[in-house]
């Protein structure tokens, strides 16, 4: 938080959105009418299941970067034949372990192994099962997107790594009309907004600041050139916030850039993924073109 503040452009990771209080509103955002990535990208996962399960080969171990509610990997394991383990990775370890225990309720014969880390840093997964097929990465939601173009290469070359031999399928929002856009991250109901603003309420609690959350107000915009969304928390007025006894001042209108997300082409993100050691494979997209999955391999 003082290496954002301090900033001549003040900006912070949108990892940190994710506490559990974060992390129950994002699950909310997922239901929301205005929302189209969740539903798009569960319709793509349901239609071409048996299509992914047949690449992916029997007794598959299932690697999740940032994991969530493990809602969308139910839908991959049941698809796969007889998946040997999964290994969900989230920065948020409460909500991790609650949705980690009711997975193994629903799937008692799987090996599930939590792993709470920040998955955009070295990782050491556990050891799988003794007997396992390939490797398969998951990685929904264009979380993709997140990450700078130079955050997004370092993270695949990583994934190409701990995936060696195996594959990874991404989830990737496509570039489309900028209405569309602008109304998923500003919806009518103010979810994102109070998904945004969490971020402040956390910084209050766990770093014991001082944000007016009143005194800030959620913003969101497509930037045409760098296509992507940005996110921001604008300052309603002048203020001073404090950390560890040092002030920070806001000007009337300053922002805390909190997130972007990139939009992709297929092509665009083909090249990426080549670029970060992947082959390419096949590209499942919607009718309307809104979401893309892609199937990516790591060489051995």
């Amino acid at each position: 938080m003082h290496a954002a503040l301090g900033a001549a452009r003040r900006s912070i990771s949108p990892k940190y959105f994710y506490d559990a209080r974060g992390s129950q509103l994002f699950d909310a955002i997922c239901e929301l009418v205005e929302y189209y990535p969740t539903r798009t990208e569960l319709g793509l996962l349901r239609t071409h299941a048996g299509e992914i399960a047949a690449l992916a080969g029997p007794q598959a171990e299932v690697v999740e970067f940032g994991a969530g509610s493990l809602r969308k990997v139910r839908l991959l394991l049941d698809a796969l034949d007889r998946p040997a383990g999964y290994v969900p990775i989230d920065i948020s370890g409460e909500h991790l372990a609650q949705a980690a225990q009711q997975l193994r309720g629903d799937y008692p014969g799987l090996a599930v192994q939590p792993v709470v880390a920040d998955y955009t840093q070295p990782l050491q997964l556990p050891a799988g099962p003794h007997k396992t097929g390939m490797r398969l990465g998951f990685f929904p939601g264009s979380t993709i997107g997140n990450f700078d173009p130079e955050q997004a290469l370092r993270f695949l070359r990583m994934a190409a790594r701990v995936l060696r031999g195996g594959a990874l399928l991404l989830g990737a929002d496509l570039v489309k009309d900028p209405a569309v856009l602008h109304a998923a991250y500003n919806d009518g109901a103010g979810v994102t907004a109070a998904f945004n603003l969490n971020l402040l309420a956390r910084a209050n609690r766990e770093l014991g600041m001082d944000f007016d959350l009143d005194g800030f107000a959620h913003g969101a915009f497509y930037n045409s050139p760098r296509r992507r969304i940005e996110m921001h928390l604008v300052s309603r007025r002048a203020q001073r916030v404090q950390l560890d006894g040092q002030a920070y001042l806001f000007e009337e209108g300053e922002t805390l850039h909190t997130e972007n997300s990139h939009k992709f082409s297929v092509d665009s993100l083909r090249a990426l993924a080549v670029e970060a050691g992947f082959t390419p494979g096949p590209v499942w997209t919607d009718p309307n073109r809104l979401f893309s999955l892609h199937w990516l391999a790591s060489p051995a």
